[in-house]
């Protein structure tokens, strides 16, 4: 029988070890492995300041036709759009007006399941980037056809997602923008077991850094800790045994350096998860109602850890998530129709919980998205393409305002080639160069994280590379 007792209670112990801690490595913060990596680089002169600033990007997954998002209405333009749209043009008595204060005599509107977004930009709290995307260097119809000019693997959905995600386009690489940004200004948190970075999607490129991984959370109940692990009742016999013996592995001293390392990341992503969920437990219910789907309580949690930034020692925060399913080679209208509304009131809902927190101007949400679609309808949908237009809003953001040059949308237009693919105008580097510093990076560190942005903008230079930020 002891013999029994003892087989027993190894296989269980066993079987929490190989499960508990392997379901933690996918789902909470021991993906973050900083007791393997440098120390981030310091940054005094942003380590100094005291204030507030998080970033939160919206990646539309898939390649958002962004083109029946914003849309022209004035007369001569919209009936280029139209003609070029065809079957996929939507009416223009059917699209929101908005009042762009930087476009005189040109009159825009966005899709009709977007009334959310009409009243953000006509308050002044969000701003369209448009005909943004990857570009290795200024390119037009003339030196379109010339390879060498073109980002890797343009129209592919891999190559496309990891260059919006990385800011390089001519080199596939597995480290993020956002994620570099965290190693250089990482100082300015506290925290030593919580990554600046929080992913509501799991793993992903942007926010991976030399040093720096996403600390992965859920919508629903926040950090993901080790299974089988945690407060329990005093009725729950199975899972108090279960993280008392947790406790009692991660609490041994090994003998063996990698063992000893690999139980002391463990042990500091229990420590993590436990710091991290005492303090959404302080958090008060919001005033602000979110509506009941992921993407929404995706914003509600992401405004739930901005609000208990304090407990968790947190004066920079990048938040990621990814609202997927864009690639619309068919049903384009009909998927639209139930998308936008979707993206358009979680961002309502997100921009006013961050003014009931008073976080608005401590706050910057943008969308991005791996490319734009084809004009051309393909009979029901559209296909692979390149640029395409942004939103950004917070209380920093110079709302009401369209930035970058919205192109002309007849087939023979000067940015347009085969099947209504457009030619970005601006380049995804200016787009994050301004993000990164408003967030606070020193303009002398831009090309360290952008390589190419020499191509489009002078780093010594005292305007901003698009303008869209006050900064």
């Amino acid at each position: 029988m002891k013999k029994l007792n003892e087989l027993s209670r190894r296989n269980f112990l066993g079987q929490v070890s190989c499960a508990a801690i392997g379901y933690s490595t996918l789902y909470s913060s021991l993906i973050n492995l900083k007791a393997f990596s440098a120390a981030a680089i310091a940054n005094s002169t942003v380590a100094a300041s005291d204030d507030y600033k998080a970033l939160v990007c919206i990646f539309q997954g898939g390649g958002n036709d962004s083109f029946n998002m914003l849309m022209p209405r004035t007369t001569a333009e919209y009936n280029a759009y139209a003609q070029t749209r065809s079957n996929l043009a939507i009416p223009r008595e059917d699209i929101l007006a908005i009042n762009a204060a930087n476009q005189p005599g040109r009159e825009f509107g966005v899709h009709p399941g977007m009334p959310a977004v009409q009243n953000l930009f006509d308050d002044g709290k969000m701003a369209f980037v448009s005909n943004v995307g990857t570009l290795l260097r200024p390119t037009d119809k003339d030196n379109y056809n010339d390879y060498s000019n073109l980002p890797l693997g343009l129209y592919s959905h891999s190559d496309q997602t990891q260059q919006w995600q990385t800011g390089i386009s001519n080199a596939r690489t597995a480290k993020g923008w956002g994620g570099k940004v965290a190693d250089l200004i990482n100082d300015m948190n506290t925290s030593e077991d919580i990554s600046m970075n929080v992913s509501l999607s799991g793993t992903n490129v942007f926010q991976t850094g030399n040093q720096t991984v996403e600390y992965a959370i859920d919508a629903e109940s926040g950090s993901v800790g080790i299974y089988g692990h945690g407060p329990t009742q005093p009725w729950d016999v199975f899972n108090r045994v279960r993280t008392t013996a947790i406790d009692s592995m991660l609490d041994h001293q090994y003998q063996d350096v990698f063992r000893q390392t690999y139980v002391d990341v463990i042990r500091r992503s229990r420590d993590a998860h436990i710091q991290f969920q005492a303090a959404l437990e302080e958090v008060p219910e919001f005033q602000t109602q979110f509506s009941d789907n992921e993407l929404s309580q995706s914003f509600k949690m992401t405004a739930r850890t901005m609000a208990a930034r304090e407990a968790l020692g947190m004066r920079r925060q990048i938040f990621f998530m990814d609202y997927h399913g864009w690639d619309h080679h068919d049903e384009l209208i009909g998927n639209q129709e139930e998308m936008l509304p979707v993206l358009a009131t979680a961002l309502s809902e997100f921009q006013a919980v961050m003014e009931e927190l008073g976080l608005s101007e401590c706050v910057t949400t943008f969308s991005i998205s791996e490319f734009g679609r084809t004009l051309t309808s393909n009979g029901n949908g559209t296909d692979h393409a390149w640029g395409g237009n942004v939103m950004v809003m917070g209380g920093s953001v110079k709302g009401g305002n369209i930035f970058g040059d919205y192109p002309d949308l007849a087939l023979d237009a000067p940015r347009l080639v085969s099947d209504g693919v457009v030619i970005p105008d601006l380049s995804a580097d200016q787009y994050f160069a301004e993000l990164a510093l408003w967030f606070g990076v020193s303009p002398s560190d831009l090309d360290t994280i952008f390589p190419n942005l020499s191509e489009f903008y002078d780093t010594s230079s005292s305007e901003l590379p698009i303008g869209f930020l006050n900064v």
